[in-house]
């Protein structure tokens, strides 16, 4: 019998869900079935709403969160709201993530920090923090979303690439780690996504025609080119595979 890709009734918590990546997978789970905790930062709210909206549309509880990485008493808050709500958390997406583009020769300690807080440290104390309660409930689903720039580099992306190659390797570390308690942690790989906060980059031609031609399908990704991946390693489907990082790039690492 072929494994299900269904959700029903299923907890997920999505981060950086107000926008892009984020807002995709949240709307995605929703349409298999899942009830979605969404996250973002205070100022992003009013985006978070209308995402709630959507999911809402579709006949699945929304939970707005605010949450702040890698702040460890936000992380805590936003978990501890989610399990006070529905007592659970069967699925963790870790999205959020940001970018600076710089070359390496004017990179600073705050640029560096920056990045690192967000895309690895935070991730990794949210994957803690739900991890424990992912424990008391007998198990669940970690989905990191990495980068393709995790295990290749790109230009002016010297904190963004070691960010994305320490999720890939924390993913496998983190899936060797949890097997015993049923944690399945894996991570997503997403070649140059269109969405508000890279919309910047692909709006210079050079840069625009230089990820052309590396991606041999012949286009930028779109959120909704992410999200298939990500509800599959969450589901059923792929209950047998954890510590593995599912490159979504149009063929760029084949060449």
């Amino acid at each position: 019998m072929l494994p299900s890709m269904r959700l029903d009734d299923k907890v997920v918590m999505v981060t950086g869900a107000g926008s892009g990546i984020g807002r995709a997978v949240a709307i995605a789970f929703a349409e298999v079935g899942a009830h979605c905790v969404v996250c973002e930062l205070p100022h992003k709210m009013d985006d978070l709403q209308e995402v709630c909206k959507e999911i809402e549309l579709l006949g699945q509880q929304a939970l707005p969160v605010v949450l702040h990485l890698p702040d460890l008493e936000s992380i805590d808050a936003a978990v501890t709201h989610a399990i006070d709500v529905f007592g659970r958390v069967d699925v963790l997406v870790n999205n959020a993530g940001v970018n600076i583009p710089k070359d390496a020769l004017e990179v600073t300690e705050a640029d560096w920090d920056s990045v690192m807080d967000v895309n690895l440290k935070g991730l990794f104390f949210m994957s803690q923090r739900v991890a424990r309660e992912m424990v008391k409930t007998g198990g669940g689903r970690i989905v990191n979303i990495a980068s393709q720039n995790g295990v290749i580099g790109y230009y002016k992306r010297a904190a963004y690439c070691s960010s994305k190659a320490g999720v890939v390797n924390l993913t496998r570390v983190l899936a060797l780690e949890w097997a015993a308690h049923q944690i399945n942690v894996n991570a997503v790989g997403p070649t140059f996504v269109l969405t508000p906060l890279t919309q910047s980059t692909f709006d210079d031609p050079a840069i625009r025609e230089d990820l052309l031609k590396r991606i041999p399908l012949g286009r930028v990704g779109q959120p909704e080119d992410v999200v298939g991946a990500v509800v599959f390693l969450a589901s059923p489907a792929a209950s047998l595979i954890t510590g593995h990082t599912l490159l979504v790039d149009g063929g760029w690492t084949a060449i």
